[in-house]
């Protein structure tokens, strides 16, 4: 069952190490194909107006209670995030840099393209399939193996560290940083919950697939 996955699998296209200058073409596709569709969801959970995800609901109640902006703040978050990567052990690659890059490119086009929903129904449906495309590129991209984003990364440290399902260690992350944000006063929506509850499963849905298509 994809919700016991513990490890990131490997397959024929996954690099041997994370910081490899020189990924197999196969490899350098997923990994740009996955985060792709990691940007879509991002973007998509964004134009669906249901809730933002947890991160920025802790960057909104940081800044209600330091007055930085959320966008300093959101890069402060992630610099924190990098450092835990130390004691954890986890390692950097081409993937990290591309996680920021092409992420925002998609949610920039997102936001530029995509209708919002006119009715509340639909905007959750799209924040649900958002979440959904999200734990499925995410997914495709950490098999890879070639660097993962700042969140994704420590939610590998902390699961190799507990030897907990993927599942549950990125779920209770995020239900850990949505509730620190909801107490500094940031706001929660549906979509909030949704990615809170449902990225955990979503992400090993997307790491099952993955390794029955391509075993």
């Amino acid at each position: 069952m994809f919700l016991k996955i513990k490890n990131i699998p490997s397959v024929s296209w996954s690099s041997d190490k994370p910081l490899n200058l020189k990924p197999k073409i196969s490899t350098f596709f997923f990994l740009c194909f996955g985060l792709t569709l990691f940007g879509l969801g991002e973007g998509l959970l964004i134009v669906s107006t249901s809730g933002a995800s947890p991160w920025s609901v802790l960057a909104q109640g940081l800044y209600l209670n330091i007055g930085f902006s959320i966008g300093v703040i959101t890069i402060f978050i992630s610099f924190i995030v990098l450092f835990l990567w130390f004691p954890l052990k986890q390692k950097p690659g081409i993937g990290t840099i591309l996680n920021a890059l092409i992420i925002g490119i998609m949610i920039d086009v997102c936001i530029r393209y995509v209708p919002t929903p006119e009715n509340y129904i639909s905007q959750v449906f799209l924040g649900a399939f958002a979440v959904l495309t999200v734990g499925i590129g995410g997914g495709i991209y950490l098999v890879a193996n070639l660097g993962a984003g700042p969140r994704d990364g420590l939610m590998i440290g902390i699961q190799k560290k507990t030897n907990l399902p993927i599942a549950l260690v990125r779920g209770l992350l995020e239900i850990t940083v949505m509730s620190i944000g909801w107490y500094l006063g940031g706001t929660v929506g549906v979509g909030t919950l949704l990615f809170a509850f449902g990225i955990g499963p979503c992400v090993a849905l997307g790491l099952y697939l993955v390794d029955k298509i391509f075993d």
